[in-house]
């Protein structure tokens, strides 16, 4: 039984690749550093170290990789404590370590693939060391105080509450309405980590994006709001307004299809049919007058994570759920949905989605039906939206925004008869 050559050398290329990013982070981060922290040479060595030992231990030694991956971690312990006042391997530098051997034993165990992904899982989380210090600087105490509360209660609360229908006719579900909290909650927390993470650095586009994920009320409220603080810019603010509600579109089917897929397919069309205004006046904006290239501040925005959006959120779903299966009961579904769902919209555009995706999968709506009552909800949110940036901003922004929101709206009256 020999080691295979394929294996030595595989296993050598994958730890010299994480060799390469920790010597080159060292070496841009640290240069004065005189500790050697490993460089190619060294994490090669671990990685064919790695290797052997599996293949010994196979043949000859059972223990032997064990007692390899001890050894290493003494030598990377003692490394520590040699020098008391050097810049020395931390918790980092130890892990990586160790994966870089087990990365060697993978490799032999003809695990490549999981090799290849622990090395480049490896390789990324060093090679974003400094770049991930400075994104959470971004973040503030309160931000990490409502995530923490928000995945607390999620993961403490939500297993132990019913998971069954209260209240007139069967209305409340405790478990299915925090399930929609955290899937909603969730899709506002990426748009808002992003922003903060891009901070000042973002252009006004790229900024209202990562707005309107994380909400397209609070962007456009923010926005208009500085258009009159700063009106040679209001041609810019315009954009990122009408980007912000634009957003809204995809991220409605995204959320509607986690729930029922083939109500997300049929919003498709009649959303691109409202997303035309703003990719033309987009399109116009972009090459006219470059406002990605503007850099503002981050809008205030809450953290859709916080309890107090979280249970808005809730008690909002709970009551438009009440209302459409009041609806339903009392067989006004086609006169009296519609609507609610104009009146939902011009409150919450998640709550009525997501209550007609779950009332269609239960089979209370009809796919038309549900599409229609988004569709209006998305006009009331239009309308509302540029009812705020009449409202609150200037001159050069009232005028673009009502016309591109309007197109908009009337793009959605359009969709609604040909759905």
């Amino acid at each position: 039984m020999t080691l295979p050559l394929t294996s030595l050398v595989v296993s050598a290329c994958l730890g010299a690749l994480v060799g390469l990013i920790r010597q080159w982070s060292d070496q841009t981060h640290s240069p004065n550093s005189e500790v050697d922290l490993g460089g190619v040479r060294t994490y090669s060595f671990w990685a064919m170290l790695g290797c052997t030992a599996a293949f010994l231990g196979e043949a000859h030694a059972p223990m032997l990789l064990a007692v390899v991956v001890a050894l290493i971690g003494l030598h990377q312990v003692v490394a520590m404590a040699r020098n008391a006042t050097a810049p020395l391997p931390g918790g980092t530098t130890f892990a990586s370590t160790l994966l870089t051997v087990l990365i060697g034993a993978l490799v032999y165990w003809d695990e490549r693939q999981a090799a290849v992904l622990i090395a480049a899982t490896t390789v990324v989380m060093l090679g974003l060391k400094q770049t991930l210090h400075a994104w959470t600087r971004a973040f503030k105490p309160e931000d990490i105080r409502a995530t923490l509360q928000f995945v607390a209660i999620t993961g403490v609360i939500l297993p132990l509450v019913p998971n069954r229908a209260f209240g007139p006719f069967g209305a409340f579900n405790p478990y299915a309405t925090w399930m929609l909290v955290v899937l909603i909650s969730g899709l506002g927390f990426a748009g808002y980590v992003t922003m903060r993470l891009v901070g000042a650095r973002a252009g006004i586009l790229l900024t209202s994006v990562f707005g309107g994920l994380a909400s397209s009320t609070a962007t456009t409220l923010a926005f208009s709001r500085r258009s009159k603080d700063d009106p040679a810019l209001s041609e810019h603010y315009a954009m990122a307004v009408v980007v912000a509600c634009s957003v809204m579109l995809p991220r409605v089917i995204v959320a509607t299809s986690i729930i029922n897929a083939d109500l997300g397919l049929a919003l498709i069309k009649p959303f691109a049919l409202m997303a035309i205004p703003a990719v033309v006046y987009g399109a116009w904006m972009w090459f006219a007058r470059r406002p990605g290239l503007s850099v503002v501040e981050t809008p205030a925005l809450s953290n859709p994570l916080s309890l107090k959006t979280a249970i808005k959120f809730a008690l909002i779903y709970a009551v438009v759920g009440l209302l459409v299966k009041a609806a339903t009961q009392f067989d006004l579904m086609q006169h009296g949905l519609l609507p609610l769902s104009f009146v939902s919209g011009l409150t919450d555009m998640d709550a009525i989605s997501l209550s007609m995706a779950g009332n269609l999968t239960s089979g209370h709506v009809t796919l038309t039906l549900a599409a229609h009552a988004i569709i209006v909800a998305a006009i009331a949110n239009t309308l509302l939206k540029g009812a705020f940036a009449v409202s609150l901003g200037s001159t050069v922004l009232r005028r673009q925004t009502t016309l591109v929101l309007g197109a908009t709206a009337v793009a959605g009256l359009a969709a609604f008869w040909l759905v």
